[in-house]
This record gives C-alpha cells, structure tokens and sequence, in this order.
C-alpha cells in the first residue's frame, strides 16, 4: 500500500476487513509527528508535549498489535504489576502542570531591574583619620590624604566610600637588595632618600611616601637614632605630600628611633609605622600623642591581637580614635593571601556591625609581595616544575594582585614599591569607586595578547 495513513486509519481498515492475525507480512513506513507550534514552541513544554505525542503513539501501535493478534495483554501484566507497586511521581504531573506559569515566571525576571538595599546590621563608621599637615594646621605639606570614613564594606552600593584608598611608595635611608624588576626604576636614586621620593611622587604618582630608616640596624650600619632623623627632614623639604616614618623592625632599637622621629617631624602628622605588642607600644603611643602623629598599630593576622592594641593605644597612651591606623598584615601568597584577605574581612564587618575597637582605616604592607620567591626568582628551584614565565611581569602582577584582593577587604592605604603596580592599584580602585572611567581591553586577539 503506498501514500500516507495514520496508525489509527491502518487500525480501522484491518479491523473493516475482519483481519484476525497477519503472517509472513511487513509493514514498512516512516513515522512523521506532528507538534503544535502553538501550544508552547521549543522552550520547556517541548518536552511535556513531545511525550504527549508518543504516548498517543504508543496506545496506537499497542491497539495495531492487538488487531493483528499479538499477546499485548499477557505482556502488560507486568508493567501493570509494577506501576501498582511503584506509581509514578506525583511531582511528573506537577511538573508538567507548572510548565506554562515557568513561562510567566522567566517573563518576569527579565523585566525585572536590579535594586540595591542597605545593610542593617552595620551601625557605625570608619573613623577617618587625616595624614599630613598643611601651614593651616601648623605643618608644612601642600596636601593632606584622608583615609577611612566607610560606611559599608569597600565598594558596596550600600554607601558611598567617602575617601579613596591612597598609595605610599617606599623608599630606604640606604641602598638595599632588591628584585630586579623593581631596582632598575630607581637606580638613579637609591643614594639620596630625598630625590628618591621626589621621583615616587613625581614621576610615580605616589600619594604619600614611606622613609624607612632601615640604616639603624645592629646588624647593618647600627646608625644611631639622632643621626637617622636627619634623613626625614632631608624628605619633608623634598616632597611635600604627607610622609611616613618607619624603622629597622629592631625591637629594642625602634621604639627609641620613632619617638625621635616623632620629634624631628613635630606638627606634620606623619604616620609612625609602627607600634606593636612585641615591643615597647607606649612609647611609640606617647610619641605619637606629644607630636601631633598618627600610629600605626600592627598585629600579625590575629583579629584578637589588633583589638588589644588598639584599646591599649587609647586607653593607656591616651591615643585619640582619629590618629589610629591598623596594620593587620599582608600575607601574599597562596593560603596566606586567603588568610590576611579573611582576618582583614572579618576586622571591618566587625567594626561596621559595631565593635568600636576596631572603626580604623587598615593598612597593607603591600611590598610583602616581593618576599614571595615566585615574584622574583628567575626560575623554579625545583626542575621538575614547568616555566614560571618572565620575571619582569611577574613580580608586578604578583603586587597588583596582592593589592587589589586586600581592596576588596576594605584596605585605605597601600604601602607599594614597583610603578606599573601602583599605577594599576590606583586605576583599579577609583574605577571601582567611580572616579574614572574603567579602560575595556580589546580581547579579540586574547590568545596572542602581550601584556
């Protein structure tokens, strides 16, 4: 028989012609199903319909095999016994009930608009703290640099950051080692601390910079403290961006060095870097209260530590909450960068949700970056390890990244030594905020991308 039937047309013409059973025949024939546009298209109810369509399918080839004699009954038994003893799910039903309110549903969330509400449970500010000193204020900077004032987690909707992160770049009262990508920017200068900050802020865009009297180490030129100070007054006739003043990390030796510091740099709100509970904090405190400075208050990755530090610095030394800065420290690689992002996460959600012993603006000792030997090292100590790629890039990416994850965790100030990281720091951070307008990269050719 040729041209076209339906299954239930074949049924009825072999019943009309009182056809018991068939032998030795063969029925041949493609099978063509018909869908309903209309009644839901391809999307979800696709399914529901297509399996509507082969049950009928199914009934018909079940009803044929019957007219032409074949044991349907006797075969159904079983899937009769077992549907009894495991029916199907009532959610099968449900599913294919709901399918065309999910239509409504996807309809809606795509009209739907994004809305951002605000955090109850945080209730109190960032302090903010101002670093440096105009003539107005009785100092000499041109410029002053705020930091803190948040109130929510950094870069939220919730509340405007009032203050951007800043950037101090680092300079040493001496010439030290360093990674070679980072010592070839400042060669020229590594002699003479005051032309090296002129070049951090001037060519390098610094906000602040950092003296480190590295020099007054025993175990290095064990400059005596009286001596080292001459440096910081050579650096605030240099520049005239706010400074910061740090040590050797000698416990004896630096707390004797920052009260001196403190003194040379009288009435310009240097921020002293650092007191911690590993030496002598009431002193450098003191220091800081007499002469008009802000205190760095580190602690070493240990949320505890930092909020006995700072209620010594203000309830013992007298501190007031505005010259308060913490330092909870820079971990940078690996599990270490995940602990420091943690410890410093949980200190501003601390603070915001109301622990005042914590609303300081943090710190991040972002250089530690180069102490990293994947930052550095021409390559892998062990053969086995594959290429760790170009050392001059690697070194930057490393502290760009190191800084960036700590943003995130609410850092106001990074202490920073290579340019190009400074330089992406400070774009990454105030397109975040808004300030500037964040660079789109052509990634068409993302494969064979040089950086």
């Amino acid at each position: 028989m040729a041209g076209k039937m339906t299954l239930s047309d074949l049924n009825k013409t072999l019943s009309e012609m009182n056809v018991q059973s068939l032998e030795g025949v063969k029925i041949e024939g493609d099978i063509e199903i018909e869908l309903d546009a209309g009644a839901g298209g391809v999307g979800p109810l696709f399914a529901y319909y297509f399996g509507q369509e082969a049950a009928k399918i199914a009934m018909q080839l079940i009803n044929f095999a019957k007219a032409v004699g074949y044991p349907v009954d006797a075969l159904m038994q079983p899937v009769a016994v077992a549907q009894a003893v495991a029916p199907a799910p009532a959610g099968m039903v449900a599913a294919a009930a709901a399918a065309e309110p999910a239509f409504k549903v996807a309809a809606q969330l795509a009209s739907a608009k994004f809305s951002v509400g605000t955090d109850k449970t945080w209730k109190l500010p960032i302090q903010e703290v101002t670093v440096g000193a105009t003539k107005a204020d009785g100092g000499s900077r041109g410029v002053v640099r705020k930091l803190g004032g948040e109130k929510a987690m950094a870069f939220f909707p919730d509340a405007p950051m009032p203050n951007a992160p800043k950037i101090t770049m680092d300079v040493f009262d001496m010439p030290i080692g360093m990674a070679k990508a980072v010592k070839m920017h400042y060669e020229d200068v590594m002699g003479s601390p005051a032309e090296w900050a002129k070049k951090a802020v001037n060519k390098f865009g610094a906000d602040l910079v950092t003296i480190h009297l590295i020099s007054t180490d025993p175990l290095l030129k064990d400059t005596p403290p009286q001596e080292a100070v001459k440096v910081v007054e050579d650096v605030l006739q240099a520049v005239d961006v706010p400074i910061c003043i740090g040590g050797s990390g000698n416990p004896d030796k630096d707390p004797i060095l920052l009260a001196k510091a403190a003194e040379a740099a009288q009435g310009e709100r240097a921020l002293i870097a650092s007191a911690n509970l590993n030496m002598d904090w009431e002193m450098i405190g003191k220091a800081c209260k007499d002469n008009g400075h802000v205190c760095l208050a580190w602690t070493q990755l240990e949320i505890n530590s930092q909020k006995e530090l700072n209620r010594k610095l203000m309830k013992v030394v007298g501190l007031p909450r505005e010259s308060i800065v913490m330092d909870p420290t820079t971990a940078a690689l690996a599990y270490g960068l995940d602990f420091a992002y943690t410890n410093m996460e949980r200190i501003r959600l601390g603070a915001l949700k109301g622990d005042d012993e914590l609303t300081f603006p943090m710190s991040s000792g972002t250089t530690n970056a180069w102490g990293v030997r994947e930052a550095w090292m021409v390559r892998s100590p062990n053969k086995e390890d594959s290429d760790w790629g170009d050392r001059m890039l690697r070194g930057p990416i490393w502290e760009i990244m190191t800084g960036f994850t700590l943003a995130m965790a609410g850092v106001d100030i990074f202490m920073m030594m290579h340019p190009m990281a400074v330089s992406y720091v400070h774009e990454i951070t105030q397109s975040l905020m808004g300030l500037i307008e964040a660079k789109t990269p052509d990634t068409t050719g993302w494969l064979k991308m040089g950086v």
